[in-house]
């Protein structure tokens, strides 16, 4: 092999490697079942390494893939046509997935599922260092609602939805800033509160009196 055929193997190498990865022989084996699983759904889970574990049976099915972050993972099937595998480590926070079955890119069932990249499909939340920030604590709660409106621009029915923070109905006439919040591109006006627990991050933030009613801080 001369300069230049190594050249350019080594650069096909790399270039090649993103698109269908396999992970890391050394894996932590303490995965724990994600937050955000269907009732009941032992799978996916997440290690404290950040690695995504997930399984799925498909007797029938030639090659299976674990999709997140751009990579495919591929996954390895036992006697009973159960594959099974796992992803390298992801940054912390949310993360839209999908398994790729022969070619079809599918919603795992073991998770809930989340409007995202432009569909419905997968998510899983790596545990972040500050989930804290996020977290269901025993605090007042505020409230989501979902108003119904006619869009005199589109010319079509629409919907949003309003954070009401702890206390607004019992103080009916108090007036309170407002803050929009518009969802990213293929993306929809669930994330905000599902994804991006904006409602959860609002109560805790009133609760340790770090967000005042009198400023421009939610709404």
């Amino acid at each position: 092999m001369n300069r230049i055929q190594l050249v350019i193997f080594i650069f096909f190498v790399s270039f090649s490697l993103p698109f269908s990865a396999q992970t890391d022989d050394m894996v932590k084996e303490d995965f724990q079942a994600s937050s955000v699983n269907q009732p009941g759904k032992e799978f996916p889970k997440v290690n404290s390494e950040g690695r995504v574990r997930v399984r799925v049976k498909a007797p029938k099915a030639n090659n299976v893939q674990l999709d997140i972050g751009g990579v495919k993972y591929d996954l390895k099937k036992n006697d009973e046509g159960v594959w099974t595998g796992e992803s390298a480590p992801q940054d912390e926070g949310f993360h839209y997935y999908q398994l790729n079955i022969d070619g079809a890119s599918v919603p795992d069932p073991g998770s809930k599922y989340y409007y995202g990249a432009g569909r419905w499909g997968s998510g899983i939340e790596i545990p972040a260092q500050d989930q804290e920030f996020y977290e269901v604590k025993d605090v007042p709660h505020g409230s989501i609602t979902e108003n119904i409106y006619f869009s005199e621009i589109t010319k079509d029915w629409r919907r949003n939805f309003v954070y009401l923070p702890p206390g607004y109905f019992e103080n009916s006439e108090e007036r309170y800033p407002v803050l929009y919040l518009q969802h990213g591109s293929f993306e929809d006006e669930t994330g905000w509160a599902s994804q991006g627990h904006a409602n959860l991050i609002l109560d805790n933030l009133i609760a340790a009196d770090e967000a005042k009613k009198n400023d421009c801080g939610y709404g």
